[in-house]
């Protein structure tokens, strides 16, 4: 039997979800450009998606883009506004002294997903200029040293909703509203956010969202980019007219369908979704706390997701306990399911000050709405005992 507390790697779909998208596997097939009926009916039902991811975030239905992933919508986010002016200094700049002095800075954090930080750094190679801001202890951003970075050829700040390894919230009202004062255009990773946290773009004043499917029980291979009404940025894909032109490539339907069901589902039950999430973390820390010694709890516990407990085994290193909890059938992580294989610390344990053993002896666990208090003792049980095996073999 399995234990499954990873839930901000993944999660499984729920039967709903499973139960929306089946007809669109089976009997409607049919490809959305296409003008003849099984056609028609699909372009329906991406649009009665479109509307119900809308709805999860408080947007139009307009400003929402399908893509493959969070990873997908991260790029687009971030080289589709640099492209888009970067083309501006083609067009309108022959100069090469003036066109260095034209907008190419974006904003980030250093504890970014992988799919921000990676783009960046490709970026960067094409001469933009990136500044990649510092956390503090708990993994929150200083206002202060943003609006510092800010200057007259900054084009993008991205900074994430939440952070995916220990699910400090950043304040994104604040960031939102300095952007906006100093006329940049502000994109956020929420994909670890969406559904575990209420998110409505408009109050927030977000200009651009990345989300994915399989963070709130909808298929793998499905996300979706929140753009506002009245910004323009680039496509780096080439191919149809799909997405407004702005995302080539025939649509996944029936994840498509799956993605706005969950949403659907996500919106329903979020009240009930956090107060349960919450309850199992805060027991489950508080039992690590009380049973077991030589712990550190990582990233703020005022601002944080309600299903995120990321804590340090001192002295031991998390791979051995990962494997010892596999064992027993428990299933959590050590961080970003994107970087488990790298064997350096955490960058985002680093950022917030971690030394390389406490860095490395990390445990997260992310709770979801399947598990129960009865999962998290034996949980408990289980990691009481391969902690104390672990001490004693060193």
């Amino acid at each position: 039997m399995t234990f499954y507390f990873d839930n901000a790697a993944t999660t499984k779909i729920k039967p709903e979800v499973l139960s929306e998208m089946m007809p669109y596997l089976r009997e409607e097939y049919g490809n959305p450009s296409s003008l003849y009926g099984i056609g028609r009916s699909a372009k329906r039902a991406i649009d009665t998606a479109r509307e119900k991811v809308a709805k999860l975030i408080n947007c139009d239905k307009y400003e929402i883009y399908f893509t493959g992933c969070g990873t997908e919508s991260d790029n687009t986010a971030l080289k589709g506004i640099a492209y888009r002016f970067k083309d501006s200094w083609n067009k309108d700049v022959k100069n090469t002294d003036e066109a260095k002095s034209e907008k190419n800075h974006i904003i980030t954090t250093k504890i970014e997903h992988h799919a921000i930080l990676e783009s960046c750094k490709n970026l960067e190679k094409q001469g933009f200029e990136i500044t990649y801001l510092d956390v503090d202890k708990d993994g929150l951003i200083n206002l202060q040293e943003l609006e510092n970075a800010i200057k007259e050829e900054t084009i993008l700040i991205s900074i994430m909703f939440a952070n995916n390894e220990i699910g400090t919230i950043e304040p994104i009202e604040k960031i939102a509203e300095l952007a906006k004062q100093k006329n940049v255009i502000f994109h956020t990773d929420a994909v670890q956010a969406i559904g575990n946290t209420p998110i409505n773009v408009k109050e927030l004043g977000i200009d651009m969202l990345s989300l994915s499917g399989h963070k709130i029980h909808a298929p793998k291979g499905i996300g979706a980019l929140y753009v506002r009404k009245g910004i323009e940025f680039d496509s780096f894909m080439n191919g149809g007219h799909q997405e407004k032109n702005k995302r080539a490539g025939t649509e996944n339907l029936a994840g498509i369908v799956g993605l706005g069901k969950a949403c659907e589902l996500a919106k329903e039950n979020l009240e009930y979704h956090i107060k349960h999430v919450r309850g199992l973390r805060d027991y489950y820390i508080e039992q690590v706390l009380k049973n077991i010694k030589n712990v550190k709890i990582n990233g703020s516990m005022k601002y944080r997701l309600p299903g995120n407990a990321n804590i340090s085994f001192i002295g031991i290193d998390s791979t051995a306990l990962l494997l010892e909890l596999d064992k027993a059938g428990v299933c959590c992580s050590s961080g970003s399911a994107c970087n488990s294989s790298e064997a350096t610390p955490s960058h985002v344990l680093t950022a917030i000050g971690l030394d390389s053993e406490t860095a490395k002896s990390a445990l997260r666990v992310t709770f979801g709405e399947f598990n129960t208090r009865a999962e998290v003792d034996y949980l408990l049980q289980n990691l009481k005992q391969c902690v104390m095996k672990l001490r004693n073999l060193k």
